[in-house]
């Protein structure tokens, strides 16, 4: 990004309520991918004093995230979009300067450095649990997983089971390997309507927490430790498929036997 700009995007991101160090920090974020709080104060030119805050805000308001348990804790970089999308909201009366942010968004996105970004991503807390939900609605393809129902609908009555219908809606389909319980066995008479195969296996084969995988992703959900994970690998997510491949074709033998 040239000087010229560098200051018109300061200009702008200031105009929006960003602080000067804020807007540093953000940038020197997009700039490197991903980074320690030292790491990214110094190329920000900005006291260490002033990473953790700042740091925090952004990730509170989803333009960053948080990789790793310290003491090898980093931050990343978000899309250059959700700053847009945070800003919608933010200044929803002010128009005018939305469309002077929406025209810094292209140079925002070549600044924006995901060459080496950590392939693990930590989300901590209710609100950070439905977010690795719903990055398994970007899915291009099926999302197959384990689950056990009663655990996800006690922890977010609200969010179950709107979410199935919206992942029906897009297309995705589900296959889930689920603990024969009264609430899988709800559910399951709700396959066609939520685009979803289920087989059943006995209660002793207790699922918790939930993992889906999906595309090159692979997700984790602990409702008990308030605990979301996305991890992103070929190598991975290919290996999880086909372990869940070798757990369906074991499901249905499960379910046959019992019904003899």
């Amino acid at each position: 990004m040239r000087i010229k700009e560098r200051k018109q995007v300061e200009l702008v991101l200031e105009k929006t309520g960003f602080s000067d160090k804020e807007v540093a920090i953000y940038l020197a974020l997009l700039k490197l991918g991903h980074g320690t709080v030292s790491e990214i104060t110094r190329t920000a030119g900005v006291s260490r004093t002033y990473g953790y805050p700042i740091l925090d805000s952004l990730s509170t308001k989803g333009l960053a995230g948080i990789s790793g348990k310290e003491p090898k804790q980093e931050y990343f970089a978000e899309s250059p979009n959700k700053l847009f999308k945070y800003l919608e909201n933010e200044l929803e009366s002010q128009k005018k300067l939305l469309v002077q942010v929406k025209e810094l968004l292209p140079d925002l996105i070549v600044l924006h450095n995901v060459e080496d970004r950590p392939k693990i991503r930590f989300y901590e807390g209710i609100e950070g649990i439905k977010e690795v939900y719903e990055d398994t609605l970007t899915s291009k393809k099926e999302v197959v997983g384990f689950a056990t129902y009663e655990e996800l609908h006690r922890a977010l009555p609200n969010y179950f089971p709107e979410y199935y219908t919206r992942r029906a809606e897009k297309g995705i389909f589900g296959r889930a390997i689920v603990t024969d319980t009264p609430e899988g066995r709800i559910r399951n008479k709700f396959n066609d309507k939520e685009a979803r195969d289920i087989r059943f296996v006995p209660k002793e084969y207790y699922f918790f927490p939930e993992i889906d995988i999906y595309d090159n992703k692979v997700m984790i959900a602990s409702w008990r430790e308030k605990l979301g994970i996305i991890i992103e690998s070929d190598e991975i997510a290919d290996a999880l498929k086909k372990i869940f491949k070798l757990a369906w074709i074991g499901a249905e033998k499960l379910d046959k036997e019992k019904t003899i």
